[in-house]
């Protein structure tokens, strides 16, 4: 099971800096999100401070660029890193792209399956000057008269799509190189719900189980008091729990009250970074991986056999940045001592 990480930083030079650690601790993929800062840009940023480690996009708003715009920022990130960039793509949800970004929102599972497949087309034929044409419902390219004059490192960029729900869970077992989890996954969940959609997908393209990259998502907090390590990554439990669409999620865990409460909190005007007050431990213990750093361990030992790959992250909702920042050293000292 590889261990790989998403490095933060208050500014784009700490970003670098931690990336940096965590390689040298051992991480094998820096993964970078995109919402308060571009995916690709950050991307860019830690391919030049890093030497051996993958960069991944997790994720990569897939609907908000042309696909000849991902795929060409996707080849200049493989050309920057030596051939280590992995294209992580997400749709995101209907308001962020209506309402955030002016694009329209139809089809969801069906768009991003041909923004994929357009990427790659442009991916491996953009160097020969051929015509590039793909008809789709959502997404089409019709290129001619193009050829990319610079020098392509890879003709095929591993994509990964992130997925919560069956249909476009099976669509990344069906089409990509990998599936990236939501930010809260348990091995159970993990187990029961999401592995059964990615084999149904797996073999409705004939493709074998080792070919493709099972990537969990996980909150990491570490502190010799588990207490302290439970509150701290409370805030990114109660922010997403505060999410309505999440209850089946919620309701799996046995935690349907307890979401219910932050529901009605967040109507009742408590703010996203405020709702850490009406998470209980226990609903952030079943969650995430917090405690003293045994315990983290003994949390992760789980997803064995499970998962190929666990991407570890701070905390990073409802606290200041000195205690991220503090949550951040304890995952790269975690991570040198298991690699």
């Amino acid at each position: 099971m590889r261990i790989t990480y998403g490095p933060w930083g208050e500014t784009l030079d700490e970003l670098a800096a931690a990336g940096k650690d965590a390689e040298e601790a051992g991480a094998e993929v820096l993964w970078v999100p995109e919402l308060h800062r571009s995916a690709t840009v950050t991307a860019a940023v830690l391919a030049a401070a890093t030497d051996t480690a993958r960069i991944g996009t997790a994720i990569a708003l897939a609907f908000t660029r042309s696909p000849m715009t991902t795929a060409l920022e996707a080849l200049d990130l493989d050309e920057l890193s030596g051939g280590r960039f992995i294209l992580g793509l997400g749709s995101g949800v209907r308001r962020l792209n209506e309402d955030w970004h002016g694009v329209h929102w139809d089809q969801p599972v069906t768009r991003l399956r041909e923004t994929v497949a357009c990427v790659r087309r442009f991916v491996a034929n953009c160097g020969s000057g051929e015509p590039i044409e793909l008809a789709g419902r959502q997404q089409s390219m019709r290129i001619r008269g193009y050829q990319r004059p610079f020098p392509i490192t890879r003709n095929r960029i591993p994509v990964y799509v992130a997925a919560v729900g069956p249909a476009m869970t099976r669509l990344a077992a069906r089409t990509a190189d990998g599936w990236i989890s939501h930010e809260l996954c348990s091995p159970a969940y993990l187990r029961e719900r999401l592995l059964p959609w990615i084999e149904e997908g797996l073999a409705g393209a004939d493709r074998k189980r080792t070919d493709f990259d099972v990537v969990v998502s996980a909150c990491c907090s570490i502190d010799d008091d588990p207490r302290a390590a439970h509150r701290r990554a409370a805030g990114l439990v109660g922010f997403y729990a505060s999410v309505r669409t999440y209850a089946d999620f919620f309701d799996f865990h046995g935690l349907a009250a307890e979401q219910a409460a932050v529901v009605e909190a967040f109507a009742g005007g408590a703010g996203a970074d405020h709702l850490a007050d009406v998470v209980p431990d226990h609903m952030v213990d079943r969650l995430t991986l917090s405690g003293t750093a045994a315990q983290v361990r003994e949390k992760l030992a789980a997803y064995e056999g499970l998962a190929d790959t666990v991407k570890l992250t701070p905390p990073t909702h409802g606290i200041s940045a000195e205690e991220t920042r503090r949550a951040q050293e304890r995952i790269i000292e975690l991570i040198g001592d298991l690699t």
